[in-house]
């Protein structure tokens, strides 16, 4: 079953395409030699299958690299970003000069297997929580250059978006706290500048929550707490601000998780969304029509 809907619009464009064009300047080079080998008119057409069970994503960028390598590719997607695919699957078909398709390979499946990845692993934590008020957020634990990709993955898998980066959210941690004179001063600081986005305190103990919550944070950020202390937080939230956020972080797998949503909990960050992942195996066979005459 997909679950498209209008929050899993890709990254824009020129941030797929500006991704792509580095995987492609980083395998390629000055030229695919062994591309080269073959004749410059073979067709060809691949399949790319997927060996195991997952959650498909990274249609745009699989797209992105064969538009770079000329465009006279074409693409048949059997399923679409955000739907579960069994072993042996077929995924998509792919149709045009043997060269395109042979250069293309390697840096498509790169990114079809890793979005892929974060996807299914995303869909897994979703799945163990489900019935809870919990959300799964991600984190900026995330490979460089692929920041929007894996945030995008992480919404295909029905998990949210923490923060993108550090300029669309606030987060004030241990060093910032000490650093600004403490979470009372660092929120008012914030304040202050006219801060408009997302003000969430990492709090390590009850008593930084009771003082965050009392100065006004939106969202606190558990930082290791206990379930039987995540609870008493969750009380404290309750009778001092119910407005405010609560997010759970630090070591939560899923073994653990399902006990950390039962506590009230509103959101639960985990870090392996986009950092401990395991590339999906996927395939692209080839079939070869003889080329025409010179």
């Amino acid at each position: 079953m997909s679950l498209n809907t209008p929050q899993l619009i890709p990254p824009p464009t020129a941030a797929i395409t500006a991704a792509v064009r580095a995987a492609l300047t980083e395998d390629i080079g000055s030229g695919d030699l062994t591309a080269a080998l073959v004749p410059e008119t073979q067709q060809a057409l691949a399949t790319v299958i997927t060996r195991e069970a997952a959650v498909l994503c990274g249609q745009a960028w699989v797209d992105a690299v064969f538009a770079e390598l000329g465009r006279e590719v074409t693409l048949d997607w059997h399923c679409s970003d955000g739907e579960a695919v069994a072993p042996g699957q077929k995924l998509c078909e792919l149709r045009g000069p043997a060269r395109a398709i042979l250069s293309g390979e390697r840096t498509a499946l790169n990114f079809l297997q890793t979005l892929s990845a974060v996807a299914t692993a995303t869909r897994r934590y979703v799945d163990a929580v489900a019935g809870t008020r919990a959300t799964i957020l991600d984190t900026r634990k995330t490979i460089p250059g692929l920041r929007l990709a894996q945030k995008y993955a992480v919404r295909v898998g029905g998990g949210s978006n923490h923060r993108i980066g550090l300029y669309d959210g606030i987060l004030i941690k241990e060093n910032h706290i000490v650093a600004a004179g403490g979470i009372t001063s660092a929120i008012r600081r914030a304040r202050d500048q006219g801060a408009t986005v997302l003000l969430e305190v990492e709090v390590e103990t009850l008593a930084q929550a009771e003082e965050a919550l009392r100065a006004g944070a939106d969202r606190l950020l558990l930082d290791n707490f206990t379930t039987a202390l995540m609870r008493d937080a969750v009380a404290l939230r309750d009778s001092l601000a119910p407005g405010t956020g609560l997010e759970a972080s630090g070591g939560i797998g899923l073994q653990t998780i399902r006990s950390v949503a039962e506590t009230g909990i509103d959101f639960i960050s985990v870090g392996d969304l986009t950092k401990n992942i395991r590339a999906i195996d996927l395939s692209m066979r080839f079939s070869f029509s003889t080329p025409s005459a010179a």
